[in-house]
Formats: C-alpha cells, sequence, structure tokens
C-alpha cells in the first residue's frame, strides 16, 4: 500500500507532463504538413554537377 502511495503521483506528473507536451507540439504547428515528408522524399534531386 505504500508504493501506491508514491505511484500515483508520479503517475499522474508523468501524465500532465505528457499532456503539457503534446499540447506544445500543437501550438508549434508540429502537426499541419504531415504529408510534406512522405511526398518529399519521393522527389528527385538533381542530379550533382562534379559527376
Amino acid at each position: 500500500m505504500n508504493v501506491l502511495m508514491f505511484l500515483i503521483p508520479v503517475a499522474l506528473v508523468f501524465g500532465i507532463a505528457g499532456l503539457f507536451t503534446f499540447l506544445w507540439t500543437l501550438k508549434s504547428r508540429q502537426y499541419d504538413d504531415l504529408d510534406g515528408a512522405a511526398v518529399r522524399i519521393l522527389i528527385d534531386d538533381e542530379p550533382r554537377k562534379d559527376r
């Protein structure tokens, strides 16, 4: 029972920290362009001039 008195507040702190981190990523617009990176990897680069 003494372990629960320690683990419950620790779990709440981690949960609140995760929530604030998620809200911070939303505020900093991390999820605006979800398809951009997936499409950018398919675009061919220009050939290098030194070859």
